[in-house]
């Protein structure tokens, strides 16, 4: 649905000028659709059941009615106390909401206190944040109920906007029991709730007759993806060797530019991934539910800033059996189902090199790019057991965008016999990233995790020159480097795309003979070489 030319402005929605100045800052010239018409009924006090996709503004369209009230009951407030609660699935969700939450109030921030209650930092630490009643908390369900027994949270008489992020996952990834004790014993009778939700699923819909009360339903009218003017959707046939040879074709001819998300179904493969690129000095990082929080914020916020352009991560989500929990499989801890709620920043491409295996996972796969007013293209490699479900998804597609009368997910024009010695070398380095080096990678990085710990936060401070060593996209060295693979050489590149800017290639080189030294040849001085000789490394055949 497009916005209409009577649509309301941020300036119109009667907020606070610091709010106005920090969205501003942000950049934001216009709300978007779920923002325009969801922060007037949290105004006015309304329930609401918010269901939007993926990166269209849903976090941002709850804060700025929080903060607007917070502003204006600090008028008449004579003391501090804690007026809403944001519950979401992951702490690098609720890292995320931090950010987005700090940026709101850069000019309010001395007024306006928050927690997050994820962030790494001690219990006794954080005991003492919660004694001073900040404004808002950030959390987990099971991080924020542990808090409540220790009675370090009371928030009976002075909670007024709950919020449940990702609604959607907090059922699926096993939080039931820790919401339906925090919802019967440590919440006020009445508040204003929220739920937030990319889709409405049952176990949403459990939670709206739990959590909301009257409450307003906002599913608006609009794709699942952005339009096909904005999101383009290609495919390629291949199998798995083939997919491992594109991509790295794709990569050192400089086919794909800007910055890049690739999806496998495993973590393992992740790693393979990384261990095949790394031969090739394409340099990429791996996103891995193993590492710690800390570590995969960082990682995610680097490469919103710039510092890296490819990641690998993994949609494990979409492993779980159906009525398996998925906390049984993985610690509260993880943020398992990369495709789902992290925000990453300006995204050109992203690439399936595993195709999804169901189509919700495909459509949150590919909101990762496209997001906003920007561009973006979904590459999908498909295998002859994948064409199944790359149907069901095209169908899908077709009956969202166009009434089922049009192609969505295009085919891609490569041939890979055009560029067949790139396939060899890809065949030589695929087979080279055994299952043994795969462990000893995983292994080798949490390790280097644990040592980039946050007692040398201040040593690389001082010394930023050393910040290189805690690269999330350094190369592993776990199979041995072979020099010539990271250069093209020229013979190799199809006409076509010889002038290419970038492409590093490097001349073959002609055979020179060796001069033989003869030893009958006095006028030899100084170990001179006589050209009378010559030795091409092969003995003549006899007749």
């Amino acid at each position: 649905m497009e916005k209409k030319d009577n649509s309301l402005n941020f300036h119109q929605m009667e907020l606070d000028d610091r709010i106005l100045k920090a969205i501003a800052k942000l950049g934001w010239i216009s709300p978007t659709l779920i923002q325009e018409k969801a922060i007037p009924l949290i105004l006015d006090k309304k329930d609401v059941l918010i269901q939007a996709r993926t990166g269209s503004g849903k976090t941002a369209a709850v804060l700025i009615p929080i903060i607007q009230k917070i502003l204006n009951s600090k008028s008449s407030l004579t003391e501090q106390r804690t007026s809403a609660i944001i519950l979401s699935p992951s702490k690098l969700l609720c890292h995320q909401t931090n950010k987005v939450l700090t940026d709101l109030t850069i000019k309010c921030s001395k007024i306006i206190k928050f927690v997050n209650l994820t962030a790494k930092t001690q219990t006794a630490a954080q005991k003492h944040i919660l004694s001073q009643n900040p404004d808002i908390i950030i959390a987990t369900p099971a991080r924020i109920l542990s808090h409540m027994k220790q009675k370090n949270i009371n928030v009976k008489e002075s909670l007024e906007m709950f919020v449940l992020d990702e609604a959607d996952l907090l059922f699926s990834l096993g939080f039931k029991d820790e919401l339906k004790d925090i919802l019967e014993n440590y919440l006020p009778n009445t508040y204003q709730s929220a739920l937030v939700s990319a889709t409405l699923s049952d176990e949403v819909m459990d939670l709206k007759k739990i959590v909301l009360h009257n409450a307003v339903t906002l599913k608006l009218e609009e794709p699942e993806l952005p339009p096909i003017t904005q999101l383009t959707h290609y495919h390629i046939l291949a199998e798995e060797q083939e997919k491992a040879a594109i991509l790295f074709t794709l990569f050192k001819l400089f086919l794909i530019k800007g910055k890049c998300i690739i999806f496998v179904n495993k973590v393992d493969k992740c790693y393979k991934l990384k261990l095949f690129l790394d031969q090739f000095k394409i340099r990429a990082l791996v996103l891995n539910s193993e590492l710690p929080a800390n570590a995969r914020c960082h990682a995610v916020n680097e490469y919103n800033r710039g510092a890296y352009d490819i990641i690998i991560a993994s949609d494990e989500k979409t492993l779980v059996k159906p009525g398996e929990s998925a906390k049984s499989k993985v610690k509260d801890d993880s943020d398992y189902g990369v495709s789902r709620g992290i925000d990453f920043r300006c995204v050109s491409n992203v690439i399936n090199f595993d195709f999804p295996l169901d189509v919700n996972s495909y459509i949150h796969r590919a909101g990762r790019t496209a997001r906003g007013n920007n561009e973006g293209n979904v590459l999908s490699f498909v295998s002859c057991k994948e064409q199944n479900m790359m149907e069901a998804v095209e169908e899908h597609l077709a009956a969202s965008y166009t009434n089922g009368n049009s192609q969505i997910i295009r085919r891609h024009e490569f041939k890979l016999e055009d560029v067949e010695p790139f396939k060899y070398r890809a065949n030589d380095a695929w087979f080279a990233v055994t299952k043994n080096a795969i462990k000893e990678a995983r292994l080798k990085e949490i390790k280097k995790e644990i040592c980039n710990s946050e007692k040398l936060k201040t040593f690389f401070e001082n010394c930023p020159r050393e910040m290189q060593v805690i690269r999330h996209d350094a190369p592993l060295n776990i199979i041995r480097g072979q020099e010539h693979l990271s250069e093209v050489p020229d013979y190799i590149v199809p006409k076509a795309l010889k002038n290419i800017v970038g492409i590093v290639t490097k001349k073959r080189k002609h055979f020179t003979p060796k001069a033989k030294f003869n030893p009958k040849n006095k006028s030899q001085t100084n170990n001179a070489l006589s050209f009378d000789k010559i030795d091409y490394g092969k003995k003549r055949r006899k007749i």
